[in-house]
């Protein structure tokens, strides 16, 4: 995760996204939740400022931003440097590993998923959170990325791109849920979940190794 830069300079504007738009971000964490398994030792790969870890209780993290990490140890989470292409962890480490719109800012998204099968254990999951590119949200997203200083480094991907390349990375059974169906600005209440994908800007995708 090298493009680090802007989460470095614009920490506290990201992290302040989350209270501006609280019932998106209630909605989207209602989303993962959903995908988490109820026990074992996971990590969050990309934890930010731990806005997804903290909630869920979970108690690792990777962040390659020295002033996002600052933010997650705040919020009690044990975080370390490094990118998701290159892990600073052991071979059949963890139950379970979450990525929350991270793959959007890889370098390598292939790199990072054959990675993350490496730390897991066996029968361990992963749950990847992505921007839909394909919903109307995600197309909103990279038509207007250039004004945004976190998206504008972006490489939005279809959940159906993401699918295929957790599949070739050695991961199976993979499940689908949606959500975020409106603007995120304009959601005042906690967003539907559906099955699949297609509709909803926000799509969480979870599979085996």
């Amino acid at each position: 995760m090298p493009k680090s830069e802007p989460f470095d300079k614009y920490s506290s504007e990201y992290d302040s996204w989350f209270e501006e738009n609280r019932m998106a971000y209630e909605s989207e964490l209602k989303a993962v939740k959903h995908f988490l398994p109820e026990s074992g030792d996971g990590i969050e790969i990309g934890v930010g400022t731990g806005r997804f870890a903290g909630p869920l209780g979970i108690k690792h993290g990777l962040e390659p931003s020295a002033n996002m990490r600052a933010i997650a140890k705040e919020r009690g989470i044990d975080v370390v440097d490094g990118i998701a292409e290159k892990l600073p962890f052991d071979d059949n480490q963890f139950d379970y590993v979450l990525m929350v719109t991270v793959v959007c800012f890889l370098d390598d998204v292939r790199a990072a998923f054959t990675e993350a099968n490496r730390i897991l254990k066996n029968g361990g999951v992963i749950i990847i959170a992505l921007i839909d590119r394909e919903s109307p949200l995600g197309q909103m997203y990279e038509k207007h990325k250039s004004k945004n200083e976190f998206y504008k480094h972006a490489s939005f991907y279809s959940a159906e791109e993401i699918k295929n390349l957790l599949t070739e990375s050695g991961f199976k059974n993979p499940q689908f849920i949606q959500t975020i169906f409106n603007n995120p600005s304009e959601i005042s209440k906690l967003e539907d979940m559906k099955p699949g994908y297609g509709t909803g800007g926000f799509v969480v995708v979870r599979t085996i190794k």
